[in-house]
Order: C-alpha cells, then sequence, then structure tokens
C-alpha cells in the first residue's frame, strides 16, 4: 500500500508541474505571461489526471466511510478535492470563473505524501515482528541414524535430536541431552548474561551457543515456541483496541462534523455577504482541509505499536491493552512471596561453626554427606558449597532418616545432618548452638554432626531476590502502596515484609483465597497483581491489572494481562512508568493533531482576509501534513 502511495505521489507530482508552469497566477509570481493555444483545456486535462489517479484513494475512502456511517478524514480529503475540481471544470467549461487546478493538484500531492510518510512510521514500529521472525536460524543440524543432516529449521518437529555448534543458534525450543555450555538468550529475554546449560535444561530457539556442543532434543516448533508465543502476543497487543482509541475515533467524527459544518458555513457567508463564488469555494476547501483529522487518526496508534514493541525489547510482553492503559493508576501493587519476591527454593544464609570448625570444612563435610539426596534442604547445601568452589570426598553408607535427617559415612567416620528434634534421639548434647537465634524469620535449620558434637548448624530459607528491595523501593517512591501475599506462616512473612520495606502483608492465604485480598483492596484502589502466573491464577483474573513475573519460556500464562520474561520485580514499576509515558505521548498528540484548528481554521475561513491574509489550500495541506509528521516523530521519541 506504501509502494502505491509513493507510485501516485511521483506520477502526480510531475504532472503538477506543467500544471504549474500553465496557470496564470503561478506565472505571474515569476513575471512571466506564457500564451500556450488551448491552456484551460490543457490544464483540465491534467487536472483530471491527477484528481483521478492521485484523488482515486480518497475518492474510494470518501465512499466507504460514507457507506459505513463513519465519515473522517477520507471523507474530508474526498469532498475537499471534489469540490475543487468540479468547481474548476465548470468554471473551464461553462463559468468562465476562477480555477482551483493547481490548489488541487498540490493539495493531492501533498496529502498523497503524508499518507506515504505515514504508512512508513506505521510500518517501522510493525516491522519489530519481521526482525523477531528473523531470529531463527534457517537450517538446523538434524541428527539421523547417527549422522548429521542439514534441515530447514521450519521441517524439525518435537522429538528431534539437533546438534548445535558453538557459536550458533538454536533452531527450536528444545531441552539439552547432552553437553555443557552458555547460551546468550538476551535478545530474546533481555537476559544480559550467558546462560549455563547443562543436561535437563531448556534452550529457547533463537539464542546463541556459546564454545561448547550441546545435543538438544526439540519440544516446541512454530507458533507454539517461545518466539512464536512473542510474536503473536506482540501482534495481538498492536492489534487489539484500547480506550483511548475509542477516544481518538469519537473525537475524529466530532472533528468530521466540524469541518463539513465550518466548510458549509464559511462557503454561505462569503457567497452571502462578498458574492464571489470562487472565493467562497476557496475559503470551504481550506476550511475543509485543515479540519482533517488525518494526523488524529495516526495519533493513537503509533503510540500504541511503539510502546508494545519497546515494552517487548525491555522484556514484558502486553496481553491486554486496556489492562495496559490502567497500569499508570496503579496505587496498590500486590506481590505473591514465592517465587516473585524470594526465590522460590532454599538457599543457606548464614553458618555457625563450632570451636575449632572452619566455615569451609563444615559446609564441604555436610555436602558430602547430602550429596546423594534429592532433598530441597540438601539441593541448598550443595548449591552453597559450589558457589564457594568446594569439593568434597565421597561418602559411602548414606542412608535417609525421613523427616529427621540423612546419614553418611565421610572420611571413615559417621556424619549426620539432622534436624533440632532429631538431636537428642542421636545423642547429640556438645556444642549445640542457639538454634532459636538462627531459626528467626521462620529459618530451616539442620546441624552437622559427628558423634555426640555438633559441628556446625545451617539456616536455610527461601532468599529474597536481590532485585526486590530495589523494586519495592521504586514503587513507593512513586507514592504505590505495596503488600504481599503468601501461603507461608506469619513469622516467615513478617521477617520477609522487614527485610524489603513493604507497607502490608497478609500470611497463611491459601490460593484460593489471594483473589479475596485483592478483591478487598479494590475497594477505591486500581490494584495490581503480581505473581507466577499459574496458582495465582484467580487474583490476577481479579486485579485490574495482572502481571505474570518469572513466564520464562511458559510466556502464554492466559491469567495475565502482562507477562514479564525476566525473574526481576524491577520490571513491575518500569511497567507502571512506560503506561504512564505512553499516556503522556496519546495526550500529547491528541494534542498536537487538533490543537492547531484553533488558530487554523478561522484563518481557512477569511477571518483576517480583509488585512490581505488568506490560508490557501495548499498551505492548509501543508500544515495538515506537518501535525501529521510532527505526531509521528513525537509517538518515536517514546524510545
Amino acid at each position: 500500500m506504501a509502494r502505491d502511495m509513493l507510485r501516485r505521489f511521483v506520477v502526480c507530482l510531475v504532472l503538477t508541474v506543467p500544471i504549474l508552469i500553465l496557470t496564470p497566477e503561478v506565472q505571474g509570481l515569476f513575471g512571466l505571461s506564457l500564451d500556450v493555444p488551448y491552456g484551460d483545456l490543457w490544464l483540465l486535462a491534467l487536472s483530471t489526471v491527477v484528481f483521478v489517479y492521485g484523488g482515486w484513494p480518497f475518492l474510494t475512502g470518501l465512499v466507504r466511510e460514507v457507506r459505513n456511517r463513519l465519515p473522517g478524514m477520507m471523507t474530508l480529503i474526498g469532498l475537499a478535492i471534489s469540490i475543487a475540481y468540479v468547481y474548476s471544470a465548470a468554471s473551464v467549461l461553462y463559468l468562465g470563473g476562477s480555477v482551483f487546478f493547481w490548489e488541487l493538484a498540490t493539495l493531492i500531492d501533498v496529502m498523497l505524501l503524508g499518507h506515504y510518510l505515514e504508512m512508513r512510521s506505521v510500518a517501522g514500529a510493525s516491522r519489530a515482528l519481521e526482525e523477531l521472525a528473523k531470529v531463527l536460524p534457517a537450517e538446523a543440524d538434524l541428527l539421523r541414524d547417527g549422522q548429521v543432516v542439514k534441515v530447514r529449521s521450519e521441517e524439525l518437529g518435537p522429538g528431534d535430536m539437533v546438534l548445535v555448534r558453538p557459536g550458533s543458534k538454536v533452531p527450536a525450543d528444545g531441552s539439552v541431552v547432552d553437553g555443557v555450555s552458555e547460551v546468550n538468550e538476551s535478545l530474546l529475554t533481555g537476559e544480559s548474561r550467558p546462560i549455563p546449560k547443562a543436561p535437563g535444561q531448556e534452550v529457547i530457539g533463537g539464542s546463541v551457543n556459546g564454545d561448547g556442543s550441546l545435543t538438544v532434543r526439540i519440544t516446541r516448533t512454530g507458533r507454539d515456541t517461545y518466539l512464536g508465543q512473542v510474536v503473536d502476543l506482540v501482534r495481538t497487543a498492536q492489534e487489539s483496541r484500547s480506550r483511548s482509541q475509542d477516544l481518538a475515533d469519537r473525537a475524529a467524527l466530532a472533528l468530521t462534523i466540524i469541518a463539513i459544518v465550518s466548510g458549509a458555513v464559511t462557503f454561505a457567508a462569503w457567497l452571502l455577504f462578498d458574492g464571489d463564488a470562487g472565493f467562497a469555494v476557496e475559503r470551504a476547501v481550506t476550511v475543509m482541509v485543515i479540519c482533517c483529522p488525518h494526523a488524529l487518526g495516526l495519533a493513537i496508534p503509533l503510540v500504541v505499536a511503539t510502546s508494545t514493541v519497546l515494552a517487548a525489547r525491555s522484556g514484558f510482553l502486553v496481553r491486554e491493552r486496556d489492562a495496559f492503559e490502567r497500569a499508570r493508576n496503579v496505587d496498590v501493587v500486590v506481590f505473591d512471596k514465592t517465587g516473585t519476591l524470594t526465590e522460590g527454593d532454599f538457599g543457606l544464609v548464614a553458618i555457625k561453626p563450632a570451636e575449632g570448625v572452619g566455615e569451609d570444612d563444615a559446609l564441604r563435610l555436610a555436602a558430602a554427606v547430602e550429596a546423594s539426596s534429592e532433598h530441597s534442604i540438601a539441593r541448598g547445601i550443595l548449591d552453597a558449597a559450589r558457589a564457594r568452589g568446594l569439593s568434597w570426598s565421597e561418602a559411602t553408607n548414606y542412608r535417609n532418616i525421613p523427616g529427621r535427617g540423612a546419614v553418611a559415612t565421610v572420611d571413615g567416620e559417621e556424619h549426620a545432618m539432622l534436624s533440632p528434634s532429631a538431636l537428642e534421639d542421636h545423642g547429640v548434647k556438645e556444642n549445640v548452638p542457639d538454634i532459636a537465634e538462627l531459626a528467626r524469620g521462620g529459618r530451616t535449620v539442620v546441624l552437622l554432626t559427628r558423634g555426640r558434637r555438633a559441628l556446625a548448624a545451617f539456616a536455610l530459607a527461601d532468599r529474597t531476590r536481590k532485585e526486590s528491595a530495589e523494586a519495592i523501593s521504586r514503587l513507593r517512591s512513586e507514592g504505590v502502596r505495596t503488600m504481599m501475599i503468601t501461603g507461608d506462616s506469619d513469622e516467615v512473612a513478617a521477617e520477609v515484609t522487614r527485610e524489603l520495606g513493604i507497607d502490608e502483608y497478609r500470611a497463611a492465604v491459601p490460593p484460593a483465597g489471594k483473589a479475596a485480598v485483592v478483591q478487598e483492596m479494590q475497594g477505591g484502589s486500581v490494584v495490581a497483581m503480581v505473581g507466577d502466573g499459574i496458582n495465582d491464577a484467580p487474583a490476577l483474573v481479579q486485579a485490574d491489572v495482572g502481571i505474570a513475573i518469572g513466564a520464562g519460556t511458559d510466556v502464554a500464562v492466559g491469567s495475565a494481562d502482562i507477562i514479564l520474561i525476566r525473574d526481576d520485580p524491577r520490571d513491575v514499576p518500569a511497567i507502571i512508568a512506560l503506561s504512564r509515558r505512553t499516556y503522556s505521548k496519546m495526550v500529547q498528540n491528541l494534542i498536537y493533531a487538533t490543537g492547531y484548528n484553533a488558530v487554523a481554521i478561522p484563518l481557512a475561513a477569511g477571518a483576517l482576509a480583509p488585512w490581505g491574509i488568506v490560508l490557501t489550500p495548499a498551505a492548509g495541506a501543508a500544515l495538515m501534513s506537518i501535525s501529521t509528521i510532527v505526531v509521528a516523530v513525537n509517538a518515536r521519541l517514546l524510545r
């Protein structure tokens, strides 16, 4: 469509040159006087081509809008050029009055150029979808019968095994079967650091492999992939209508009525008081051009398209435009605790070794005992030992004591990892530390023992994310209240609330009760709920703005209005900030698109004509197009 507008503009621009040369008024501006045989008829012929060929998009648009009973931009332009052409043609053939062929030609030229520029601007905002689609590699190395076969990426299906070489892109979503490497997902998720990948971990199609080779089993292809869902969500958000767009449409309809009425009144007034039909037509045409809601039709969609793409590139995907617009008014943000403000699993937060025992030695022995366990406490101990770069001896004679701990032989001696309640049963009475102090805030405590002696006590907890405190601080600085809902005990909730600076908390709330808490908070407040998108689904739906955090590759969480790709609570205040900036740009664009009318319409109507100041149709078209360009540039400044 943009190419068609450009083609029509070029043809009409070429034809406008002889129209200008043949026009006596233009000749007079340059002190020329050309006597061309049948000059008026040549003007009529050339202008007819410009009117029909260049004006065709506007004439068909006029018919379409009238048929749909939704007069708007095309109606105004179509009426303006039709009045100018019909009156000028009648003047040449019958009336012998003034002609407006050069105004008609330049008006059509300017409008075609304006439409072309707008289409290019809109296409630019949507081009991000095409760029996303290009992220996937064209070919993949398929493993078939022990051989590597080159195939097109779209030929892959779930269950296929592919080889991802160092430095190449992952062809589709899958799970690592063999190999260890680091994968760069920054283009897709915004995570700046390469992510370590090992067997059993998922990889995203389009991410870039590091130095190691990976064998990947494909799990999702096509529209089911993470990238496919991102593209669908962005496209849906761009196409979805919002309340702001409806407001703009109503404003455009009102402006259309104003234009038609103003044009008719202007024509009648000049005809009545001046008697010059040509001047009356010129004023009416100029008024209608000035009133044209061309830029108004672009004001909201361009901001919507730009903000949607900007949001996707920033790591959050907008599913519901209305919810995104409501986010600017959010004054209460309710957070789920586990997996949202915290990491969602046990981590070591404190070690209290006995006298004469080093922290690293104690942690090394504890890791050896827990190495064979799959318990979450064991994983926390092992993760902490790995984070310190420790190595440990292989334990033997491992046995699990359900609900109490584990026992194993390490370096020829029996060691145990026990809960406090199991100490007495195992006769441990020496060097037992103050467990109450370690257990504050709902921490889980386990003790490393050897014989009757405690060697160290370890406190583990669901650790808060390092980004959570900053997210809460940002929200509070913007005047937004924060609340945390959790199913954990009051002690645990109080500790997290104190650590992060949250305004209020509700503890021991089951998943089914979270929606009721959100509903309670909605009395007089606009509430955003932030959760993992699954067990928080009822609360996410109940909230004015539902935000799923840490959705990872599962971006199609049906209960959330906005989906955060990263496990980063700081994206919540970022969403609110972007929503506020987006709304601000919408208001600015509506002002830019319509505000100039207060001055331009009186000038177009000829209010200053007695003092020699008049606005021609071409000048009116130029003003309209300038307004359109200003709106487009302002929308792009949202970036």
